[in-house]
């Protein structure tokens, strides 16, 4: 049995950057809650599924050997949330069939601060295995070991969070019908009986997530067209569509697989196949200082152009590579220490949306609305670069295009506002050594996060919920 703590018991952990080992190869997740006990929505769940915090304060990777590390910056937690609850749930059998279910967290310096092993599971499939919470002005960590016979639905409604299958609907303005401006003299000379209207068809929800923003502009002229020759119909009839975003599971830009996943020490070449060709994203954290450096490589064993070249410690970061043909990718690391890497379809890149992003190091984002500014802020001293690559008309859905546009190149801090065209778009961070954080200005005022143009008429946007990937795993 491990050392360390038992169920109920609790202890002080150091207020900075800790990593939670969770063991026996479990689904794990963090809640991030208030002092109610509660998440604020669906963003305070950090899952495989969306495996980074908005606030940059919690994130989570799956080790090789079954192990899911949940990296807590203490430190950068926001002030309304007073705990970060560790869960773990099974898809097949009970938690009593986790042989060594435990979890270990680790300091800054690689030591190990508390433990805590499972020992009485039972016939739960879900459980909080411990949480970190605020205390005194610092942080305690909780062996909780509280299971949930009815699984992951039962945990999170406690929590707060949201288990309906329905999604969200909010309210965008739609194009508003136009009043047809004839002179005096041919409506007098019109005839008395109304002409029928041409009809719009009503597309479906799948149809709607498979147009582009043309093809929906496209459709609401057609819906106010009809509704110009009806001046009389009721309101409503003049867009008889609900506008859909598209989801990170609907994202048509690379290919959909298995993430994979490796994890080493020092320097390395390694090989990974059977991906599909074309686009992916390269996740990779390293712990410890010094040079960090990665490039893909050619069929001849030659280094191509780099993906990662940094001096920060402790790098971690997301880039962009291409699969070859025959779905074969290698890539050479250079680092003094421990690495972790995961390649997983572009489509899992975090989505920009209303809520601030926080990071640090280069990264890959990606955006689906409309019209919008964004808000650059970089605390760091070198060079901050961001690329944008348009999608729309892009018919190679495997890969980026060959050009993007340099949307900022600046050195040193620097807070800069820059205006995005209609997605999708992808937003790829090449040269980030600092800190930073990205917002999009004023969302609403450009119609961000939507398909709709402006106008008068309200239609309905139903934004899909990623998180019901991870509740109906442990259902």
């Amino acid at each position: 049995m491990m050392r360390g703590l038992v169920k109920g018991n609790n202890a002080f952990v150091p207020t900075a950057a800790l990593r939670a080992a969770v063991r026996s190869g479990v689904d794990v997740a963090a809640l991030l809650v208030t002092e109610r006990g509660r998440v604020r929505g669906d963003s305070d769940i950090v899952f495989d599924g969306a495996p980074v915090h908005a606030s940059g304060a919690v994130r989570l990777t799956r080790g090789e050997d079954g192990t899911v590390w949940v990296d807590a910056d203490l430190p950068r937690t926001e002030e309304t949330i007073t705990r970060v609850l560790l869960v773990a749930s099974t898809e097949v059998g009970a938690l009593r069939d986790a042989h060594g279910l435990s979890v270990e967290v680790f300091g800054p310096d690689g030591s190990t601060v508390v433990a805590y092993e499972v020992t009485d599971a039972g016939d739960e499939t879900a459980m909080v295995l411990a949480e970190l919470y605020r205390r005194s002005g610092g942080w305690k960590f909780r062996a909780v070991g509280q299971g949930y016979v009815d699984g992951l639905t039962g945990l999170a409604r406690d929590h707060g969070v949201d288990v309906s299958e329905a999604p969200r609907e909010t309210p965008v303005q739609a194009p508003a019908p136009v009043t047809p401006t004839a002179p005096v003299a041919a409506r007098a000379e019109a005839p008395a009986q109304p002409q029928a209207p041409t009809r719009v068809r009503r597309p479906t929800r799948e149809e709607l997530l498979d147009m582009t923003q043309e093809q929906i502009r496209a459709l609401a002229m057609e819906a106010r067209a009809s509704a110009a020759e009806a001046p009389d119909a009721p309101a409503a009839a003049a867009l008889p569509v609900q506008l859909s975003r598209p989801s990170t599971g609907r994202w048509r830009h690379g290919s959909d697989f298995t993430p994979r996943k490796l994890r080493g020490r020092e320097n390395d070449v390694v090989t990974l196949d059977g991906l599909p060709p074309g686009v992916v994203l390269v996740e990779l954290d390293v712990t410890g200082p010094g040079y960090t450096g990665m490039w893909p490589l050619d069929g001849n064993n030659k280094k191509l152009r780099y993906l990662v070249s940094s001096t920060i410690d402790d790098f971690r970061g997301r880039v962009v590579t291409t699969v070859p043909e025959d779905g074969r990718l290698r890539l050479r690391l250079e680092t003094d220490g421990e690495w972790r890497l995961r390649v997983a379809p572009l489509s899992t890149a975090p989505l920009l949306t209303g809520k601030p992003l926080k990071s640090r190091g280069p990264d890959v984002l990606r955006y689906t609305g409309g019209p919008v500014d964004v808000v650059f802020d970089y605390e760091g001293d070198s060079n901050f670069i961001v690329h944008l690559f348009e999608l729309a008309g892009h018919d190679d859905l495997t890969r980026l295009p060959s050009q993007g546009t340099n949307a900022v190149n600046e050195i040193g801090r620097r807070k800069e506002t820059v205006p995005l065209p209609a997605g999708p778009l992808v937003l790829r961070l090449p040269a980030s050594d600092g800190p930073w954080s990205v917002r999009l200005k004023d969302p609403g005022a450009h119609g961000g996060e939507s398909y709709a143009g402006g106008g008068g008429g309200v239609a309905k946007v139903l934004e899909p919920r990623a998180v019901l990937s991870w509740l109906r795993r442990g259902r």
